[in-house]
């Protein structure tokens, strides 16, 4: 089983803060899936092809069509907020 200290120094690597009832949470939850895991690793592939994709599939993705249209101020058009045949967007705050 994963202990709540190590759920607290995984939560600490991903900057998150848990209270004391969200580690013991996530602790079972995670011991849970560990141990699935390890069930699906005890499964006997030999033999068995690797697949990618369990159905059969073929390339349903259209053909690249070049288009030379300059479509650039029916997009300006549409833009919220522009300038100078730009588009405006909002400033990122700085962290100090």
């Amino acid at each position: 089983m994963i202990s709540r200290e190590e759920i607290a120094h995984i939560a600490e690597l991903a900057s998150l803060k848990l209270t004391e009832e969200e580690k013991e949470e996530f602790s079972e939850q995670l011991s849970d899936v560990l141990n699935y895991i390890n069930k699906i690793l005890e499964v006997d592939t030999e033999g068995v092809e690797p697949t990618y994709y369990p159905l059969p599939s073929s390339n349903i993705l259209r053909e690249d069509e070049v288009t030379n249209q300059d479509r650039r101020q029916e997009m300006l058009e549409q833009a919220p907020d522009k300038e100078d045949d730009q588009f405006k967007v909002p400033g990122i705050e700085q962290k100090e």
